[in-house]
């Protein structure tokens, strides 16, 4: 499962709603001492918090329906105005006191009980969202929930006590956790002096694993005792935030901490990420989701994001966690091309935006737009820039707004600052346009000169939208050992280019580490099943002669996947003669009448099938305990085709599950009832029109990929 980091959703809806109808940048700070008293049995709360205002601000906030605040202090009145519409139910109230008055005690208490919410973001995909609750399975509350006095237009510092039944702990962002024992109840506290925009209570009967690193903690709370999985945590934790330091500027919270939820989540905190029980567990997330979560720290939850201007913080975090950890595996190019498919697997004109228009991830389209491009954006930035300037304007951008609220004028701010160079329309076509270019060449021709060898060509933009300001990599690989690097700019639909060169040219790859946000043509990427997961209207062909066990369970894997889809049809094989190409498709099972076709277009794939047993690429698994999926496409029809089958209808539920995390493969195999992930990749490419051979051999010859971001230490 690819773990999706985010601030909560709920909080940002709730902040946006108000901040279009109050436009206000969060400048204020005031400070909350909240005493709390939990009580997972009933539900319910009980809080005391003395508040104290700034100089100026805001006196209006938003709490909870049925918490009844009251006053404690003498001179200060509570007016109700009315409900506001949010993920929660809330009241907005006004306060009536002196002017010079600045600190104030509410009391109030109640019942928060909200439950999950199912939100489908693409056939087969889904996530679960939760408005706040106090439970017996345990405690999540945040802004949005409306638990404590939440000011729209301030931030906030706070010292959090919070009372709960043995063996109860509480978490929250911040220095701590400070516990007191007394006979059946725990207290805890929790305090945080740089400014906040939420104040996040979650709770459960956790263990508490800790380890102390220079300057900061490293914690895991676990809803179970396992010091093993609590290790590798707290290990991993010390090596990213070093990293993390290193690239950008000091950590800035007391502590980092894994908290395991319990429900399936990915949010990222400040100070700690909320991780759901399976997730967690899962062995890669070590180096995957969970940097990802320990960088938000400084992108969103220290540098918080304008939302009236759009969201650069999940783009930024993913480029330079996600991206910069494939790309010191020498994998840069690969994750940028995967970019790029599941953009134009997932977008059309009808749902596609701006990046400054981007909010936050609620389906696989809006994920395409918020990570993957705005991703492609920041990469582009830093080959424009190098990695020098590129790395001094992210510690600038860092140290220039940490505790405040910014957006991409400050990030264009920061970068232009260290290279002395406008960004203004680099900055407006990449973050305030839809689309994006698609770039073919023509005309090539190579003529011998007196000094060498001259390389001819026009560069054509071919995209309906007016063209863009690219700067596009030239490689050319010659017959003395030479590759000359190259790049050329052009903001017009052709430009004709001269290239000269040292010796005869072999090879000429234009993009070809996917350097530019681009439509990519299909020869360049392999199918995938992204491209059906992406599509609109699909075809689910199911077997006829399956047994009657496994044709119920593909009969219930189309059935689930079709309501993510606008236009599905399920058909049984024998309901048809042919196949129609113009849409995508799945076939499910050994039995389907159309495997053999489907098996004889894999020719030219390192694929085989010989009785039990099928092979891709070295890899060898027995039908008869694994499962499988494979796709093909017809480059002529740019139609794709999936192909899934298991002889266990018990795995089938679990694919149905599992796949659609799968979508950047081409091939995979699971093996058991479970299923377990046994085999993945992706089909080789053996053609590209920005690819062009000047020499008889049929060998290509891929150029080797940049280095990865280096940074030296500040």
């Amino acid at each position: 499962m690819r773990v999706k980091t985010n601030k909560s959703l709920i909080c940002f809806i709730l902040v946006w709603q108000i901040l279009l109808s109050n436009p206000v940048f969060a400048t204020s700070v005031l400070h909350h001492d909240i005493q709390v008293n939990l009580d997972p049995a009933t539900q319910r709360l009980h809080v005391t918090d003395r508040i104290s205002l700034p100089e100026v601000g805001n006196t209006a906030f938003l709490l909870h329906q049925g918490l009844n605040p009251r006053s404690l202090t003498a001179g200060v009145e509570i007016i109700e105005t009315g409900p506001v519409s949010g993920s929660a139910p809330l009241v907005a109230y006004r306060l009536s006191m002196p002017e010079q008055q600045r600190h104030f005690t509410l009391d109030y208490s109640g019942k928060i009980a909200h439950q999950l919410t199912t939100l489908k973001e693409s056939p087969g995909r889904i996530s679960q969202r939760l408005s706040g609750t106090i439970s017996k399975q345990g405690i999540f509350l945040d802004a949005s929930t409306g638990w404590y006095p939440y000011f729209p237009d301030s931030l906030h510092t706070f010292e959090l006590n919070v009372e709960l039944p043995k063996p109860w702990l509480a978490v929250s962002q911040g220095e701590g956790p400070k516990i007191e024992t007394h006979q059946e109840r725990t207290k805890i506290r929790w305090r945080e002096k740089t400014p906040q925009d939420d104040i996040y209570l979650i709770a459960a009967p956790y263990h508490l694993y800790r380890k102390p690193l220079e300057n900061h903690e490293a914690q895991v709370f676990l809803r179970q005792d396992d010091t093993a999985i609590a290790d590798r945590y707290l290990q991993v934790t010390d090596h990213y935030l070093q990293l993390y330091q290193t690239l950008i500027g000091p950590y800035p919270y007391a502590k980092f901490a894994m908290v395991e939820n319990f429900w399936e989540s990915g949010y990222g905190m400040p100070s700690f990420t909320l991780l759901g029980p399976r997730v967690l567990r899962l062995p890669f997330i070590l180096h995957t989701s969970y940097p990802h979560e320990i960088l938000h720290n400084w992108w969103g939850n220290s540098v918080y994001i304008d939302y009236q201007t759009g969201n650069w913080a999940e783009g930024l975090t993913s480029y330079l966690a996600d991206h910069l950890l494939a790309e010191q595996r020498g994998q840069g190019a690969n994750h940028r091309r995967t970019a790029l498919q599941r953009y134009r697997d997932f977008i059309r004109s009808e749902n596609d935006f701006p990046l400054i228009e981007f909010r936050g991830r609620h389906s696989t389209a809006s994920q395409a737009v918020g990570y993957d491009k705005s991703l492609m954006f920041f990469h582009m930035l830093r080959r424009k820039l190098g990695d020098a300037p590129f790395i001094a304007g992210l510690r600038s951008f860092y140290r220039n707004n940490r505790f405040k609220t910014a957006g991409y004028e400050d990030l264009r701010a920061a970068f232009e600052q260290v290279s002395g160079q406008s960004l203004k329309t680099f900055f407006q076509h990449w973050t305030e346009r839809n689309g994006f270019p698609s770039i073919t060449v023509q005309d090539i021709s190579v003529e011998k000169g007196s000094a060498g060898y001259r390389l001819h060509g026009t560069l054509l933009q071919t995209q309906q939208e007016p063209p863009f300001p690219i700067e596009v990599p030239f490689v050319v690989q010659q017959t003395d050992g030479s590759v000359s690097q190259l790049r050329l700019f052009t903001d017009q639909r052709k430009k004709q280019f001269v290239f000269d060169l040292a010796s005869k040219p072999t090879q000429l790859d234009i993009d070809p580490w996917f350097d530019l946000f681009r439509q990519l043509d299909p020869s360049e990427s392999p199918p995938t099943l992204s491209r059906l997961f992406g599509s609109d209207r699909v075809l689910m062909v199911i077997p006829s002669k399956a047994p009657d066990q496994l044709l119920r369970a593909y009969r219930n894997l189309a059935q689930q996947w079709s309501e993510g889809y606008q236009d599905a049809d399920i058909l049984l094989d024998s309901e048809i003669t042919q196949l129609p190409k113009d849409r995508p498709i799945w076939l499910l099972g050994w039995e389907n009448r159309f495997l053999d076709g489907f098996i004889d277009k894999l020719k030219g794939y390192p694929f085989a099938l010989e009785q039990d047993v099928m092979t891709v690429s070295t890899s060898s698994h027995s039908k008869s305990n694994h499962s499988f999926a494979l796709t093909q496409h017809t480059l002529e029809t740019g139609q794709t085709i999936a192909w899934i089958a298991s002889q266990s209808a018990a795995a089938l539920p679990g694919l149905t599950r599992k796949l659609p995390h799968y979508g950047k493969y081409s091939y995979l195999a699971f093996e058991g009832e479970r299923p377990e992930i046994r085999l993945k990749g992706q089909w080789p490419i053996t053609q590209s029109p920005l690819r062009i051979s000047f020499s008889l051999e049929k060998r290509l010859y891929d150029a080797p990929e940049p280095a990865a971001l280096v940074t030296a230490p500040q």
